[in-house]
């Protein structure tokens, strides 16, 4: 009993190793995209959500696609940008697998995420594109941030430190000064305002889950477990970590522009 009890204990600490920072930082970037959505409506309109998402609703969609086609996903259907429907609905992908496939049904839950993945990729390929230099800044931080060898307190806070140097870097007056910071900005908006998840994708991901504790179980029980190299662990968590406070970053702008325009929008 105590070695069932130590692998289902030991299987559920690594899924939440591999996933965990995924799904809280998930979480928190649907509770911004939900005010700031709300934000803008009140502000500019309920037709505002159809400007963001004439950008974020494609970025969106296309990362479920590339994602499904990955993990050998059959694409059935794809709609990358409408009307809201009934029930909000303004883009989907529709995709099967094959249900005795272990790495198809993994797929599920990356598929499930993967507009978070998408959109943080897609406003880096921006900065590349558009403000070089800040991706410049941004490059450094994750080369730094990939030396760190523990992922405890003090690591937290040198992270969040290096990002908050972006955020500087991001709204330098040199940027300001450039036409083209404002076209990354509105972009990134955009992205952001539909970069969380529906509830639809959490249901696709939230199977894929259980697979993926499936898996670590199975491997424990079969002692394979044991040369997953726990330092790998730590590095895996330190890239993610980075990359998803990118879209933190821009969520957080998104949130305090909607912020500011509502308050304009009351104060006429």
């Amino acid at each position: 009993m105590n070695f069932l009890l130590q692998l289902l204990l030991k299987a559920c600490i690594e899924t939440i190793s591999f996933t965990g920072i995924i799904i809280l930082i998930g979480l928190f970037l649907g509770i911004l995209r939900n005010y700031s959505i709300r934000n803008f409506q009140r502000s500019l309109g309920s037709k505002s959500i159809m400007l963001t998402g004439v950008i974020g609703v494609p970025v969106h969609e296309l990362s479920h696609a590339v994602a499904a086609l990955v993990f050998r996903h059959n694409i059935m259907s794809i709609k990358l940008f409408q009307r809201p429907d009934a029930y909000g609905v303004m883009g989907y992908v529709e995709h099967s697998y094959n249900q005795n496939s272990i790495y198809q049904q993994v797929g599920n839950f990356f598929i499930g995420v993967a507009p978070i993945l998408g959109g943080i990729g897609s406003m880096i390929a921006l900065m590349y594109i558009l403000i070089p230099e800040t991706y410049e800044s941004f490059i450094h931080i994750m080369g730094r941030n990939i030396h760190l060898e523990t992922l405890d307190k003090s690591a937290i806070t040198i992270i969040l430190n290096s990002y908050w140097k972006l955020v500087k870097a991001i709204f330098s007056i040199d940027n300001f000064q450039n036409p083209y910071f404002y076209i990354f900005l509105f972009v990134s908006i955009c992205i952001c305002s539909h970069i969380a998840l529906s509830s639809a994708d959490i249901k696709g991901a939230s199977s894929g889950l259980g697979i993926i504790f499936l898996v670590f179980l199975i491997l424990n029980a079969l002692g394979i477990a044991k040369y997953i190299d726990t330092f790998n662990i730590i590095k895996y968590n330190i890239v993610i970590t980075s990359l998803l406070i990118v879209s933190v970053i821009f969520s957080l702008i998104t949130f305090f522009i909607s912020l500011v325009l509502l308050t304009i929008r009351k104060g006429v």
